[in-house]
C-alpha cells in the first residue's frame, strides 16, 4: 500500500516529491498484472484494461444472490455499452457451471473471465460474492462487497470511473 494523501490530511507534499512511486506511473497495479481465460474461449489481458472504463463483477456460478442480481448486471452493462466494459469474474467452481449460469442469466452480452485460482479475486481484494470492482482512470480501484442496485453502479460508475 501506501498511495494517497497523508492520514492528517495535509497537502503541503510539492508535486513530484513521491519517490516511491514509479516513474510516470505507467505501471499496471499488481491487481490487473494476470492473463486469464475467457469463458467461451480466448483470453483477458488484465493489463489492457489498465485506466479502462471497466466495472468487474465478482460471481461464482453456485451463488442464488448472483443469480438473482444478474438479469440487472446484464441491463446495466447494456445501459454503458461504448462508454463503460462490464466484465465478469468467475470462481470458485467448474468452467461448464459458470457457462450454464451465463447462458441462464442472459449476461452473454459480458465478457467473463475465469478466475480459476482465485488470483484475480484476491489481488482486488475480493472475499465474497457477489463483489463489484469499479476501475478508476488514475489505475487504481474500488471494491464493493455485496449486491448493488442498478442506481448504486451508476452513482459509483460517475463517481469512480468516468470521474
Amino acid at each position: 500500500g501506501g498511495s494517497g494523501p497523508p492520514p492528517d490530511g495535509t497537502q503541503s507534499a510539492s508535486p513530484g516529491a513521491d519517490t516511491e512511486q514509479s516513474a510516470g506511473g505507467q505501471t499496471p497495479p499488481d491487481a490487473l498484472d494476470f492473463t486469464a481465460p475467457a469463458l467461451g474461449g480466448g483470453e483477458i489481458d488484465g493489463a489492457a484494461l489498465h485506466g479502462e472504463p471497466v466495472v468487474l463483477w465478482f460471481w461464482a456460478p453456485w451463488c442464488p444472490v448472483c443469480r438473482g442480481e444478474a438479469p440487472s448486471v446484464a441491463e446495466t452493462a447494456e445501459r454503458y455499452e461504448g462508454e463503460v466494459e462490464f466484465i465478469g469474474v468467475a470462481g470458485q467452481g467448474e468452467v461448464d457451471a459458470m457457462e450454464e449460469f451465463v447462458a441462464s442469466t442472459g449476461t452473454d452480452g459480458m465478457r467473463h473471465i475465469v478466475d480459476a485460482d482465485g488470483s484475480i479475486w484476491s489481488g482486488f481484494e475480493v472475499t465474497t460474492q457477489p463483489s463489484f470492482s469499479f476501475l478508476r482512470p488514475s489505475g487504481t480501484f474500488l471494491t464493493y462487497t455485496g449486491t448493488m442496485s442498478e442506481q448504486e453502479i451508476d452513482d459509483r460508475i460517475a463517481s469512480e470511473v468516468l470521474a
